[in-house]
């Protein structure tokens, strides 16, 4: 029996657009700083868009999880983060123990600053290494060095920050495979409980892509990506989705709901939600204006869609199958409303072709279906 939409569980995502310089590499929606941030106006917005978004949802639902991303939002003072959680709590119930996530860049880093985020109940930090080689850092135009880099770590360590995310990247121009080792070796003795270790893109929409850099040899990003992944196992680090790797327990409570194609709302210049109002019917994606003036202005439109009902059997998999851990067909069927046998044939065709097994009740991605993803999802596509 399909559960009650009261009952699944619910995110809250929080954009923060601003920067200090824009990455080369960089697609997501961020905009370099030129003049000095609009901080009470933008959480004036950002609390206006949360109450908007609440009567979207309907009946009352409390927030698990909150993440709050960018650009950089440890650029925004704690007077202001204080105002936007005061309005959050105000809004809408917290879970116990809600996960609250706020992504830093080392450039931003203060002692001071950090212990005033601890002390607004933020108990969790993801931090935009990258790498720890300070060459690579310029290529990637990233505004810290390697050194700051390694104080921002310590400095949330002082500040009590015990729960932190280190972000890494390899297949870096001009990187070898034990430049990317090193990379890791390094974070892992910082003793972070998440490393997010991702391979460098050239998305459409960036200098990168226009300009594109020299990158190493399929060949050798491939032994870089294996090497570390071994390194990260040995270290503790358990793989539980594409690019995230966790201590025991230390999962992204936020990100995992994600994957498991939970819900979410979304608030912010360019941000995305997705929304079960009822199911399979009325699940809802929201996208609001990208340009933080328009945002600011309220002149853009917020645009709300529901997805069709033919296309959530891949919605669902195109997500749960990035998690290690699979899928049951008692999560299908909880998280979209429809039957289980709507899967069909084609799982039963990815079982017979080695793509996806099934163990007990668990379905996931074989070795050649987690290299093949796409193959996996090109058969649900109608």
């Amino acid at each position: 029996m399909v559960r009650s939409v009261e009952l699944l569980p619910l995110s809250l995502y929080i954009h923060f657009p601003w920067c200090i310089q824009k990455c080369p590499y960089c697609d997501f929606n961020s905009h370099a700083v030129k003049n000095p941030i609009p901080e009470e106006a933008y959480i004036d917005a950002l609390l206006t868009d949360l109450q908007a978004d609440l009567e979207l949802l309907g009946a009352q639902r409390s927030i698990d999880s909150i993440f709050m991303g960018g650009g950089t939002p440890s650029l925004f003072s704690p007077e202001a983060l204080c105002r936007l959680l005061t309005g959050v709590r105000q809004s809408v119930p917290l879970a116990e123990h809600c996960e609250i996530t706020l992504e830093a860049n080392p450039g931003t880093f203060e002692s001071a600053k950090f212990h005033e985020f601890r002390a607004l109940g933020i108990n969790r930090l993801s931090i935009g290494i990258q790498s720890f080689q300070d060459r690579h850092l310029r290529t990637l135009g990233r505004v810290h060095s390697a050194a700051e880099a390694m104080a921002a770590v310590e400095i949330a360590v002082k500040a009590g920050f015990e729960n932190f995310n280190l972000d890494l990247m390899f297949g870096l121009p001009d990187q070898s495979e034990s430049e990317a080792l090193n990379d890791v070796e390094t974070a892992v003795s910082l003793a972070p409980t998440h490393i997010s270790f991702y391979q460098l893109t050239l998305e459409p929409n960036t200098y990168f892509y226009k300009f594109p850099p020299k990158l190493p040899e399929d060949d050798v990003i491939f032994a870089s990506q294996k090497r570390c992944q071994q390194r990260l196992a040995e270290h503790g680090y358990q793989q539980y989705e594409v690019s995230a790797y966790a201590k025991p327990g230390k999962q992204s409570r936020h990100n995992r709901n994600y994957w498991q194609f939970g819900d979410y709302l979304g608030i912010g210049a360019g941000a995305h939600g997705k929304v079960s109002r009822s199911l399979p019917n009325d699940i809802v994606r929201t996208v609001k204006p990208r340009s933080p003036e328009q945002y600011l202005s309220q002149t853009g439109r917020s645009q709300c869609e529901v997805i069709d009902v033919a296309q959530l059997p891949l919605e669902f998999l195109m997500n749960q199958l990035r998690l290690k851990a699979g899928f049951t067909l008692n999560n299908y069927e909880a998280a979209t409303g429809l039957a289980a046998d709507s899967l069909e044939p084609n799982l039963s065709v990815c079982l017979e072709q080695g793509l996806l097994r099934r163990e007990g009740l668990v379905y996931t991605c074989t070795e050649k279906g987690w290299d093949f993803l796409d193959v996996v999802l090109e058969k649900f596509i109608v």
